[in-house]
């Protein structure tokens, strides 16, 4: 049996369009997934230790918060405000688009609400005039995008039960004694859990306060981590660098 060259040529053109479908059904997916479930992000700073580290690979859910126009890539303005719209909890590690520049994605931890007072006084969060309880848990060696550091490793408890860890180098910092800040409505305020090398929300000009419309998610769990010991052609080195025991661990 012999095949003209016509009919093969018609095979190999609908063969080509067949990939080209299946790389564009692949491609809606991933696109899809991304929007409304869950999105991958790493981590470049230590401004979130010692709950996140440098060089940890995590997902952010989607819907946790609703969907506004910055869960959908390149954040289209296609339409305003937040759809299914849900309020974070105080203690939420939450990803949202810088305000002066929402070409940047920024990771922080909520700590005020809506209408919520919120200051740093010596060290200690205050939100609405109460001080968060502070329990010490002894030094912890801080590895970020600097050299390492001794610091002090603490367990904040905000108002409503919600606890986390932080960590503090001391508390007479520049950003350890804060004016009083008034979270305005349809906004939080936001704060590294390495709370004295965190650009956050106590910084006006360059943070502050986070319009919910840009947030894009709750971050829910770490999926891979690498401590940057070994460089991208290191490969004998790679195995070395992962760090095992935080994969699929959740962010609290």
């Amino acid at each position: 049996m012999v095949k003209s060259a016509s009919s093969m040529a018609k095979k190999k053109s609908g063969g080509w369009l067949e990939s080209i479908k299946t790389i564009l059904y692949a491609a809606l997916i991933a696109i899809g997934i991304r929007t409304v479930a869950f999105e991958p992000f790493n981590i470049p700073s230590g401004s979130m230790i010692p709950t996140l580290l440098v060089g940890d690979y995590l997902f952010v859910s989607k819907y946790s918060y609703g969907y506004s126009r910055h869960s959908i890539p390149f954040s289209p303005n296609i339409f305003e405000g937040r759809i299914w719209a849900r309020m974070p909890e105080r203690g939420d590690v939450a990803v949202f688009k810088l305000p002066r520049d929402t070409r940047q994605d920024y990771i922080k931890r909520i700590v005020g609400l809506p209408g919520d007072r919120i200051q740093v006084i010596r060290g200690i969060l205050h939100v609405n005039g109460e001080p968060a309880r502070r329990e010490p848990l002894g030094d912890f060696v801080a590895e970020g995008d600097g050299p390492r550091m001794t610091v002090r490793l603490f367990r904040e408890f905000l108002p409503g039960g919600n606890n986390h860890l932080i960590v503090e180098q001391s508390d007479d910092g520049p950003l350890d004694n804060t004016p009083e800040f008034v979270v305005p409505a349809g906004h939080v305020f936001a704060m590294g859990d390495n709370r004295d090398n965190s650009l956050d929300s106590r910084v006006p000009g360059a943070v502050g306060v986070i319009p919910l419309d840009n947030l894009v998610g709750r971050a829910e769990f770490i999926f891979f981590s690498v401590d940057g010991s070994a460089r991208w052609w290191e490969v004998w080195g790679w195995p070395f660098a992962i760090r095992y025991a935080r994969i699929f661990s959740a962010v609290r």
